[in-house]
């Protein structure tokens, strides 16, 4: 079980599924605001998102499997292929049940759409420098978004446009994040893997400019997130203290941690504490959307 769970990487499905929950029960149900989705639709969108993304990340292991222990010495590329399948197809089937059930065929795109990127991806994209990179940070964000279109984008008239334009704009924001937070993630992982993209001849940030600078590179864009967030506080939460408290001890410390820690860190083993540091950080904007009920009202 462990093996299958590596393999799909449940950790980031969790935070996935983590995330639409908190957007749905901290932005949408409390504040009352028009919405398409009740409970068994949210669970229909999770699962949708859940099963594409697990699939995705069955692909790009496969195309992985020279450095990859889970597919060697515990599951076959075969079968690793049929879940590929059965995970796309059962994603896509649900979206397609879910779009028509909110009365939004054209909808269902977006499983199709978000599954070929998967493959292509995996199969090509992954060759290419930087794009790698930001493809897996835009497929996180457009986790995060599905839950505004699914669930906002329907319910829109011309009386309730208002509020529903703010509260996806907070959707839009906390996706923008995901998207920095997940970038910079994705290139610490490329300096872990230095070696296999080498001998694979994948190039990548660190194969190009070294890991030491491209370490130094992280920290120097780990100051964007940062910026976002002050700005965010200073523009929006600036005069609720307690507010302002949580965000600077649980989303900037963290961040400042994480760029000192960059700049001196050397080996694998210093580069998945940096990872760690970022699933935490990523894990509590997450979780800080559920607080907005206290803060807006």
């Amino acid at each position: 079980m462990l093996s299958y769970l590596k393999l799909i990487k449940f950790d980031n499905l969790f935070i996935i599924a983590l995330a639409q929950l908190c957007i749905k029960y901290g932005l949408f149900e409390p504040f009352g605001i028009a919405i398409t989705l009740n409970g068994f639709g949210i669970a229909l969108l999770i699962v949708a998102t859940v099963l594409i993304a697990a699939g995705g990340n069955i692909i790009i292991e496969i195309y992985n499997q020279e450095d990859s222990s889970v597919l060697h010495k515990t599951i076959s590329e075969k079968l690793a292929n049929r879940l590929f399948i059965i995970f796309n197809v059962l994603g896509v089937l649900i979206g397609f049940y879910l779009s028509n059930l909110i009365g939004r065929p054209g909808f269902a795109a977006l499983f199709i759409i978000i599954s070929g990127i998967f493959y292509i991806y995996a199969s090509s994209l992954k060759e290419t420098l930087i794009v790698k990179n930001i493809i897996i940070g835009i497929l996180a964000a457009l986790s995060l978004i599905a839950v505004g279109i699914f669930d906002l984008l329907p319910a829109i008239t011309e009386k309730n446009r208002a509020s529903q334009t703010v509260i996806f704009s907070i959707i839009l924001d906390y996706s923008i994040f995901a998207f920095m937070i997940i970038v910079i993630r994705e290139i610490i992982k490329d300096c872990i893997n230095i070696d296999r993209d080498h001998n694979q001849g994948i190039k990548t940030i660190p194969i190009v400019m070294g890991k030491n600078r491209t370490l130094k590179l992280v920290g120097a864009l780990a100051i964007l997130p940062i910026i976002a967030v002050v700005y965010y506080i200073y523009t929006y939460l600036f005069s609720n203290t307690e507010v302002v408290l949580f965000v600077l001890i649980l989303l900037i410390a963290p961040l400042l941690y994480f760029i000192i820690r960059s700049f001196i860190s050397e080996s694998d083993n210093h580069l998945v504490v940096l990872k760690l540091i970022l699933k935490i950080v990523l894990i509590t904007a997450a979780i800080s959307l559920l607080f907005y009920q206290f803060v807006l009202k």
